[in-house]
């Protein structure tokens, strides 16, 4: 994963633009690979780990409604995650994630490894891509990192 970040951060610098990232399934893994990079202090702003709902309402904005109409694992609450990261902090790029890690936790709706990646750019466009990742708790996690990345870095090599 090493060579994404270092791609992500060659397109954020190039472009004098920020990053921050919302993580809930993923507990700070992304903020953790994003940082394990010498340097990254020049194009990566923060990290929230919103891991319960509470923090997602708190630290982001996401709605009550939001949480309890579609679930804390849905399009509506990534979309709010990514757009509460753009209304905290001074970045023009956002990045969050939401799934069920597993083991438990999953449903028939739902089942563990269902995943939601948000990427948002300031005065730019929103987009949720949904996940069904296999694997144990580690595995989802993993996944859900390089995945988030690699959509991160398709972004910003197509935007104007």
């Amino acid at each position: 994963m090493q060579q994404r970040v270092a791609d992500i951060a060659q397109e954020l610098l190039a472009r004098g633009e920020w990053l921050a990232v919302a993580e809930s399934c993923t507990g700070g893994l992304i903020a953790k690979t994003l940082t394990d990079v010498a340097g990254s202090s020049a194009w990566f702003e923060r990290g929230y780990v919103t891991y319960s709902n509470r923090a997602k309402q708190a630290l982001l904005g996401v709605p009550e409604a939001v949480i309890l109409h579609h679930g804390a694992v849905s399009e509506a609450t990534v979309l709010a995650m990514a757009g509460g990261v753009l209304v905290q902090a001074p970045v023009q790029w956002a990045l969050a994630v939401t799934g069920i890690a597993g083991p438990g936790g999953g449903s028939s709706d739902k089942p563990v490894g269902t995943v939601w990646i948000g990427c948002a750019q300031r005065d730019g466009a929103c987009a949720a891509h949904h996940f069904r990742f296999d694997g144990d708790r580690e595995s989802v996690r993993m996944q859900t990192a390089r995945t988030a990345l690699d959509i991160l870095l398709d972004r910003l090599r197509h935007a104007g």
